[in-house]
């Protein structure tokens, strides 16, 4: 059976940071109670529309998934599991807040099936914290992290930011240390970006003396990487670093091209060839979302195997069908993001032509400037090569205009 991963969006939070462009907002039980009964429809109206599949990895992402009540949490979770078929050893993972989660409530995750957590921590310093407007203290965090632990997740991410408004290069090392030392099994380690339509860029957008200059992020970059090696992360993406067999396996889908599903306000999806999102007003999901009577024995089930129409009769919005040569191009961007890198074996068994045949040159052009290298194996066949694209470090730090060459 082909994988699934599916995303689910929960768009509330206690207070929206000072930085954050996400699609979220504080709402009263009522109004999530509402928003996960029309989730749960949602997920009904895919009943049978997607033969062939099974759930590998689920992600609760935000927002912050933590705020919701855990029975509301349990309550998706089952629905999920009547409606899809899941693989033996699914990889389940909620993001939390520090200060919105406390053992009662892991406990029940975990007896729900979560068997990973995600936490927004950002900086183990509270005066970065209060910088970025987040509802907790360190304290907090190490509350949280200490219930997980108790509650018995053996399979924890933290969430740092570098570059953030009067961080110096010497507190974010010494934060780096700090949340090694704790031992979490996956570190996403983040440069800040100023987003438009947040306060954020109302007041640093015009004011980058505020921020840490382009020598101390890069500083604070090559820190990340050095330090994590010495407590034994492997970096296996270009912000994310893991203890062996610990890489988020959720994430990797995306970079990999895999197919995900999306459910909740805004979320994104990618089926095959053909990506759309879903509603993005919060009103406008609330009210649109009776979808289980538009699924499979509604308008979508008389759409045959035509994907857009099934996902004009859902509702989605933004349906695109990727041309082969969109496809290519980010097998290629999203792939070389991983420090993996990509093989020509793939790409032929995926688009049927060789990856020498629509990107020989670029490639080769890449690789005499050392942004890229070939690595092959030595007892390859003409017939079956398999070699392996990279970057190389010099690639990864300028990866930007390295992905652009593909497009």
């Amino acid at each position: 059976m082909r994988k699934l991963s599916i995303y689910i969006h929960i768009p509330f939070c206690i207070r929206k940071c000072a930085y954050c462009d996400f699609l979220s907002a504080p709402a009263q039980d009522t109004v999530k109670e509402r928003y996960v009964r029309a989730l749960e429809k949602e997920c009904r109206a895919w009943g049978g529309l997607l033969p062939g599949y099974e759930v590998d990895t689920v992600f609760f992402g935000g927002g912050t998934p933590s705020c919701l009540k855990a029975e509301l949490l349990t309550e998706i979770l089952e629905e999920l599991k009547r409606v899809f078929c899941f693989s033996d050893m699914p990889e389940i993972t909620v993001e939390v807040n520090p200060g919105t989660a406390d053992l009662l409530k892991l406990e029940r995750y975990l007896e729900a099936g979560v068997n990973r957590l995600s936490i927004g921590l950002q900086s183990p310093f509270d005066e970065d914290l209060k910088v970025l407007g987040r509802i907790h203290d360190y304290a907090q965090f190490l509350d949280t992290y200490g219930a997980a632990r108790r509650a018995g997740f053996d399979n924890i991410n933290i969430d740092l930011m570098s570059a953030l408004p009067g961080q110096s290069t010497a507190r974010y090392e010494e934060g780096l240390h700090r949340i090694a030392a704790l031992k979490p099994e996956h570190i996403s380690a983040y440069s800040l970006i100023i987003e438009e339509n947040t306060p954020f860029f109302e007041k640093y957008a015009s004011h980058e003396e505020l921020l840490p200059d382009e020598e101390e992020e890069r500083k604070m970059y090559e820190l990340t990487q050095t330090v994590l090696a010495g407590y034994g992360y492997e970096r296996y993406e270009i912000s994310n670093y893991a203890k062996p067999g610990k890489e988020c396996r959720h994430n990797l889908v995306y970079w990999q091209g895999g197919d995900y599903l999306g459910l909740g306000l805004g979320a994104s999806s990618l089926l095959g060839s053909v990506r759309f999102k879903g509603i993005d007003g919060l009103d406008a999901y609330l009210k649109c979302r009776d979808m289980e009577r538009a699924g499979r024995y509604g308008e979508a089930g008389k759409c045959g195997n035509d994907r857009v129409a099934i996902l004009q009769a859902l509702h989605y919005q933004e349906i695109q069908s990727l041309s082969v040569k969109e496809q290519m191009q980010e097998f290629m961007f999203l792939g070389l993001r991983c420090m993996a890198g990509v093989k020509e074996t793939e790409f032929l068994r995926r688009f049927g032509v060789s990856l020498q045949s629509v990107y020989g040159e670029t490639l080769t052009g890449l690789q005499k400037q050392g942004l890229m290298l070939c690595e092959k194996r030595e007892d390859c066949t003409d017939k079956e090569q398999d070699a392996i694209w990279k970057l190389t470090p010099y690639g990864i730090d300028v990866s930007n205009s390295v992905f652009v060459e593909f497009l």
